[in-house]
Parts: structure tokens; C-alpha cells; sequence
């Protein structure tokens, strides 16, 4: 199976705010970074999309026919999502510190973990590598959390070192699945 996975574009939102599950709208039109990534992607091949805005105005601006899934939504930051970070950090100071000591296994927020949110990631690719033959491409706009936890499970990173990784706003990144593992072709086209 091959990937091309794209980080939706930029979001309509205030520098240094925790967004994840919230459901912005995108801080320029959608045509502009499909335009951009058209050449990038294969043609005729099925679009998944998360089912947030920001995603999801990039998968309709790319190809009009893009199935939806919530397993593709960012990470949900529970009473976080909406609240400046160093908010945050103020009420409750070191709470950040001490979710980024296992940010795999920690939900200080009462939202989900990250390794919630890679589990719900491989479940989508598994169900998607099982419903197609090998060859099979797939265009995916999604967030940058999902990205960090498929790539850190494909490169065998710990969760901690996820983090470590970026992901360009409008940026596709490919890789190709099949019985001997996942080859990274390229990231952040």
C-alpha cells in the first residue's frame, strides 16, 4: 500500500493555543495549498480525510469524493483544547512537564493518550491495507499528531522522540507498506 499523507494547511487560530480535536477553519483558502499539492499526488487513487474543517476543506479541495473517519482526527486535548498553553502551565504549573514525561501513557487533560491515538491510527491503516490488494494507493489529509504517531511506529521510534518529528502545514510525506514493513519515500513535499 502506498501513502501520501498531507498535514492539513494552516489553521484559523491564535499563536500558542492547544487545538487539537476543536474544529477550526483554515487560515487561507483550501484551493491555494491543493493547487500546490496536485502534482504531488497520484490521480484517480481514493481520499481519506479526517473529518475536521481544516482537513477535510483540503481533501474536497483536491478531489470532491473524500471518505471521512474520526480514527484520522488529531489528538483530543479534553479541557486543554481551546486554552492558551502557558494558560495552561500557569494554573497548574508543571503539569505540561509532567505529561511530556510519557506523553504516551499520561492524559493530565482528560482527554486521550497518544498511544490512544496511534492505536486508532493503525486500526484505520490495517482496515485500509485488508480492504485493498497490495498495490494500492491512498491520499490522506490528517493532523500532525497522527503523522508523529504512524511515522514514530514505521521509523520504530519511542513516543517520546515522536515529538521530535515535523510535519509542514500543506505538506505531503509518502511511504509504502507491504510485508517486509514501511519504506519512507519522502516527508514534508
Amino acid at each position: 500500500m502506498d501513502l501520501f499523507l498531507i498535514r492539513h494547511p494552516r489553521p484559523l487560530v491564535a499563536e500558542g493555543i492547544c487545538y487539537g480535536s476543536t474544529d477550526l477553519a483554515l487560515a487561507e483558502p483550501a484551493a491555494v495549498a491543493a493547487a500546490r499539492l496536485r502534482p504531488l499526488l497520484p490521480t484517480d487513487v481514493p481520499l481519506h480525510s479526517s473529518p475536521l474543517r481544516r482537513c477535510l476543506e483540503l481533501a474536497r479541495a483536491i478531489g470532491p469524493e473524500a471518505a471521512t473517519d474520526a480514527r484520522l482526527q488529531e489528538l483530543h486535548f479534553g479541557h486543554w483544547e481551546g486554552r492558551a498553553w502557558d494558560d495552561i502551565h500557569r494554573q497548574d504549573p508543571g503539569v505540561l512537564d509532567r505529561w511530556a514525561a510519557d506523553t504516551a501513557n499520561a492524559a493530565p487533560h482528560g482527554g486521550e493518550t497518544a498511544a490512544q491515538l496511534q492505536a486508532r491510527a493503525l486500526a484505520w491503516v490495517a482496515e485500509q491495507a485488508a480492504a485493498g490488494d497490495g498495490d494500492r494507493a491512498l491520499v490522506v489529509v490528517t493532523h500532525s499528531g497522527v503523522l508523529k504517531a504512524l511515522f514514530g511506529h514505521w521509523l520504530g521510534l519511542a513516543p517520546a522522540d515522536w515529538f521530535r518529528l515535523h510535519f509542514d502545514y500543506a505538506g505531503v510525506s509518502r511511504v509504502q507498506l507491504d510485508a517486509q514493513g514501511a519504506r519512507v519515500r519522502f516527508l514534508n513535499r
